[in-house]
């Protein structure tokens, strides 16, 4: 009797795991195969922030049984990087993990999806984007043009760079011939230097050349890998252009649409697991290759303050003049500015107040 009762049970529990087992493939069987293609706005050599994409293609085969799959391109494999938001827009290819202010010749108001000089760090960019309208008002915006934005990666606060000369005063910023996009581009041109928006490949051949005379690129854990500390000598920070620079996928709107549910709400779980992860990665990297560069020979040397007050005032110009033309700037920039007002207000309470005497108490 107890052998029955065993075999029973037994001839139970068997069937239920095997249903449980078979479960997956039956939704798997129901499920669309989907292949998209993605174009990088970055090198593959850079690991941390092309990586970024990959993880998340990665994670999303995963969860889905690889049945939505993604390749990643890096830059210029399929398009371009200048191009590859009307790569997206047109459907030539499905997605870019990018930064959104690489297009602000198409538009100023692009710059708002990664960062803007003299902007939010990477907590504050987060908080406006998730909780204070942020995602809501930028892809409202780009509701028009068949895309959207889905946030994914940060950089932190950046490095200012890397320059042959020494730049210590307004006058040494005129004629400068400097690699930087965005708004920060603009910026400096309004300071009287010469801005080039250069991909990430080809930035070490032109300072190496003299093609230009600076370039800032992320931190010193990427800026390690692309040799810049070899052509450069001096490594400049803070890099108040980009105090949180957010990455982002790009994605074309019919293709999104035509996702399952589910597909979407997993590729947007990716995404926002690589932003975490992103910064994690860099916050731990950085220091390490900042303190290499230096017993390598590099020069770090903060700007001065009154050369940061002088850029400060001209930014709050630009957007001044910016917003004056540009309606779809004037409202997402308004918005975004009242909030850093009021993350800042907080934040010098706490992290701010916090961090200035850990820095000096752990100072080595």
């Amino acid at each position: 009797m107890e052998r029955r009762s065993f075999l029973t049970k037994a001839s139970v529990g068997a069937g239920i795991g095997a249903a449980a087992a078979a479960a997956p493939a039956i939704v798997a069987a129901q499920s669309p195969q989907v292949r998209w293609r993605c174009s990088s706005g970055f090198p593959k050599s850079l690991d941390t922030i092309f990586g970024a994409a990959e993880d998340a293609a990665k994670r999303i085969s995963e969860a889905t049984g690889g049945r939505f799959q993604i390749t990643v391109a890096p830059a210029g494999e399929i398009v371009p990087m200048p191009q590859a938001a009307d790569a997206v827009q047109a459907g030539t290819v499905e997605c870019s993990h990018t930064a959104a202010f690489y297009y602000v010749g198409k538009d100023p108001t692009w710059s708002l999806g990664t960062c803007v000089p003299f902007g939010m760090n990477f907590r504050q960019h987060n908080a406006w984007w998730f909780e204070g309208g942020g995602e809501k008002l930028f892809n409202d915006w780009l509701k028009g043009q068949n895309m959207r934005y889905i946030l994914s990666g940060n950089t932190g606060a950046q490095m200012g760079g890397w320059f042959r000369k020494e730049v210590n005063t307004p006058e040494d910023v005129k004629g400068l011939k400097m690699r930087i996009p965005g708004l920060g581009g603009r910026l400096w041109a309004g300071m009287g230097a010469v801005p080039q928006q250069i991909a990430g490949g080809d930035i070490y051949p032109a300072l190496e050349r003299g093609t230009i005379d600076a370039t800032e690129w992320v931190g010193p854990y990427d800026d390690e890998k692309l040799g810049f500390n070899k052509v450069a000598r001096f490594y400049y920070y803070p890099g108040f252009w980009e105090g949180g620079a957010a990455l982002g996928w790009l994605v074309n709107d019919r293709a999104w649409n035509a996702l399952p549910a589910d597909y979407r709400a997993i590729f947007t779980a990716a995404a926002h697991e690589a932003n975490a992860d992103m910064m994690a990665k860099y916050d731990a990297r950085n220091a390490q290759a900042l303190r290499r560069l230096i017993a390598g020979g590099t020069q770090v040397r903060p700007f001065q303050r009154p050369l940061m007050e002088a850029f400060f005032r001209q930014s709050q110009t630009m957007y001044a003049e910016i917003s004056a033309q540009n309606a779809n700037f004037k409202r997402i920039y308004d918005h975004y500015a009242a909030f850093q007002r009021e993350s800042v207000s907080w934040m010098r309470f706490t992290e701010n107040t916090f961090d200035d005497f850990m820095a000096s108490a752990l100072r080595s």
